[in-house]
């Protein structure tokens, strides 16, 4: 929901930090690799019950996940670097609620797996519009400069790591936190299924 408000404001902020890396001949895909071995960390910290590291970790992960675009469209914008990104991101998704499963199995686990279920759905509607809207060539005017058709929703990237950021910051409240945004991600998925049902109804011969 907030992410076509955010975007340009990122690409401000890390537009030097993305000349200087291109400038030292640091590739995209590096810099989405190295984010995601960042998000990786970011679960075993979380795991641990260290959760201040984790923060740092997932803004780092985040951070990265802003260059790697930036630096792509510099330089050469590739079907593989867009593959790359949106694969890797989706599994950094599901292991930040992992790790706080099994920081507290007894409490999290549940909610962990609920919220890891929505996640599927909001991220599984989002992917197959995509690859249908590749199909008949459409394009998300909102998102210009994305790899992929970015279908936008009541819970997008933006609402996700102000998600994570809290749950860091406020362990405890995590299954509360979980359960609320999982239902938040059911409702995304349900719109999702229908903007998909009308739109591509539209389409069909």
């Amino acid at each position: 929901m907030l992410d076509r408000y955010l975007l340009p404001l990122v690409r401000t902020t890390l537009d030097a930090p993305a000349r200087a890396l291109i400038a030292r001949d640091v590739k995209a895909d590096q810099v989405t690799l190295a984010g995601f071995g960042l998000g990786l960390l970011a679960a075993v910290a979380l795991a641990f019950g260290a959760f201040g590291a984790a923060l740092l970790l997932i803004l780092a992960n985040r951070i990265a996940d802003g260059l790697d675009g930036i630096m792509a469209r510099m330089t050469r914008p590739t079907d593989r670097g867009a593959f790359l990104d949106i694969a890797l991101d989706f599994v950094f998704y599901a292991l930040v609620p992992l790790g706080f499963a099994l920081a507290a199995p007894a409490t999290n686990a549940l909610p962990a797996a609920a919220l890891i279920a929505s996640f599927v759905g909001t991220g599984s509607s989002f992917l197959a519009f995509a690859s249908i809207a590749a199909k008949s060539g459409r394009t998300a005017d909102a998102y210009p400069a994305k790899g992929i058709y970015y279908l936008g929703g009541l819970t997008e990237g933006t609402e996700t790591i102000a998600l994570f950021v809290a749950m860091c910051l406020w362990p405890a409240a995590f299954p509360a936190l979980a359960w609320i945004f999982a239902a938040l991600c059911a409702m995304t998925t349900l719109t999702r299924w229908h903007q998909g049902w009308q739109t591509f109804q539209q389409t069909d011969p």
